[in-house]
């Protein structure tokens, strides 16, 4: 036991340690850690670290899913369903099939392992380019079809995935049958994700007390994830349906002491879950290595190289067309579609960086048959996998700036966030004139003190005060001077709070409460600078 517990701060110390590296040398976490992960595994004296597959299908991935899809944006998920299902359902299918293909006619391998192996490397990661995807500053419109492709095509290559095993264990597979069953369980997901979103909301407004209700929302991805795969699911659809009711409906029913500490709990739950989850996907290189002396090691790199290519090749091969031939067919390309450059097409079929998700497939694949032999070709299975993970993530992943450089997007991406910027300050404008409205509607008809309205006035006054003028050049500027000043201003306060405290003169308690203002203030400070497009 204490053992496990030295491993575990040991992985949080070099989790940490990764982080801080990985933002000196500008560089994508994830990448860090997986070639950490990697290089550790075999320092003379660490302990081999197994990475359970039920470890990542049931205990990682769930809240992974659900902090994704609370986070997406409903109204931009609905008006991107069509590219977002094209690659989520669409794209795992061909690619699917196109490594069944290339490895059954060019490896000779049986068309339902070929077919196992392209359901485990089809669907991309949604954590790792995302999070490189963000940092570039590419337009919007890419993120959000990243995103939702990310969200929604786990659970396309999770049915996939069952349906292989089981033709493969029996020996037999309908495909009138598979897709029945496939209609049946996305559709049956999507209806117990919604009931359980509905039911989530209810009980933390009937709680009201935010410690209960961010425990009901740490059960609630787990809910509706391990209901459904129990009963032959996926449990993602379920999941994301579920995420995205939440944030859709959330607002107005969860209480803000709720949110401000829910944000910063899932924050950390979120960033721990991530980065674990890639630095022990790195430590199965040990493993991996250990195992390969069964296989020629020639036979293992041409299985990596061309299962590699036919990933990255497919991806292309299906949403260059797709982007745009649906729609000229039926001769009413939108003028939305068509503001697509195909720079942005290039780079959503640059970005297929696979993950963990298809390692923990590999992993979960039954060790024998019913039969008691021996599962076929399942250790080529994990070798080619995990190959795929690291040659995209390393690969793909590094070069996907150098990319976008030479393509020139990221100025499309910083227009579209300085319009974003600009309209969110005329929001809160906007928001505090109409506030500004009420409260002249409710003294009208109500007897309020001179001092309340006063108090009130000052106060939203302030607030629009502090806002920069989104019509001169030198907003941002501006903005970013102030928001520096004001913490140099709550650190002094700080300081003197602190002085006072030593002196006796305020007491703990009475220190606390001030420094909790202080803190929000700060935090809302961070908030309006967090995406600083202007």
């Amino acid at each position: 036991m204490e053992a496990s517990f030295q491993i575990f701060l040991v992985l949080l110390a070099v989790l940490a340690t990764v982080a801080l590296l990985a933002r000196r040398l500008d560089m994508a976490p994830a990448i860090l850690l997986l070639v950490t992960g990697s290089g550790i595994a075999f320092v003379p004296g660490v302990p081999r670290l197994e990475l359970p597959p039920d470890l990542v299908l049931l205990l990682i991935l769930p809240p992974l899913i659900y902090s994704a899809s609370v986070a997406m944006s409903w109204r931009d998920f609905k008006a991107n369903i069509r590219p977002i299902a094209l690659l989520a359902i669409g794209c795992v299918i061909f690619t699917a099939c196109a490594v069944a293909t290339a490895t059954h006619l060019l490896l000779g391998l049986p068309w339902s392992v070929g077919f196992l192996l392209g359901a485990i490397v089809a669907p991309p990661d949604v954590v790792a380019p995302l999070a490189i995807a963000r940092r570039l500053r590419l337009p919007r419109r890419i993120l959000i079809v990243l995103e939702g492709e990310g969200l929604a095509n786990d659970a396309t290559a999770l049915i996939l995935y069952r349906f292989a095993v089981i033709a493969i264990t029996t020996g037999s597979f309908s495909l009138t049958r598979a897709s029945a069953t496939f209609v049946a369980i996305v559709i049956g997901e999507v209806v117990f994700g919604l009931a359980i979103g509905w039911l989530s909301l209810r009980l933390r407004r009937w709680a009201n007390d935010p410690k209960v209700e961010i425990i009901f929302s740490l059960i609630t991805p787990y809910l509706s994830f391990w209901i459904p795969e129990h009963f032959g699911g996926s449990g993602v659809l379920a999941t994301v349906a579920c995420g995205l009711y939440i944030s859709w409906n959330g607002p107005l029913l969860i209480s803000s002491a709720t949110r401000l500490q829910g944000i910063f709990f899932w924050d950390l739950v979120i960033y721990l879950t991530e980065g674990s989850l890639f630095l022990l996907t790195g430590f199965q290189m040990r493993s991996l290595i250990e195992k390969s002396k069964a296989f020629p090691l020639n036979d293992i790199l041409i299985a990596i190289g061309l299962v590699t290519a036919v990933v990255i090749v497919a991806r292309f091969a299906w949403i260059f067309p797709g982007a745009y031939l649906a729609q000229l067919l039926r001769g009413r390309l939108s003028l939305e579609e068509a503001k697509m450059p195909w720079r942005s097409v290039f780079v959503v079929a640059f970005t297929g960086v696979r993950g963990a998700v298809s390692l923990a497939a590999a992993l979960a694949l039954p060790l024998a048959l019913p039969s008691g032999d021996s599962f076929p070709y399942r250790d080529l299975i994990l070798f080619v996998a995990f190959g795929v993970i690291l040659f995209t993530l390393v690969g793909l992943g590094l070069c996907l700036p150098l990319v976008v450089k030479m393509l020139g997007i990221s100025h499309f991406g910083n227009d579209e966030y300085r319009r974003e910027r600009i309209a969110e300050i005329k929001a809160r404008r906007e928001a505090l004139e109409d506030v500004r409205r009420t409260l002249t509607e409710i003294t009208d008809n109500r007897e309020v003190a001179d001092e309340i309205v006063a108090q009130l006035n000052t106060r939203h006054a302030h607030r629009a005060s502090q806002l920069p003028d989104p019509d001169k050049e030198m907003a941002a500027d501006i903005f970013t001077l102030s928001g520096k000043m004001h913490r140099e201003l709550i650190a002094e306060e700080r300081r003197f709070l602190h002085k006072m405290l030593r002196d006796g003169q305020i007491t703990d308690e009475t220190r606390r409460r001030i420094e909790r203002d202080l803190d929000l203030e700060e935090a809302s400070i961070g908030n309006r600078e967090h995406t600083d497009p202007l």
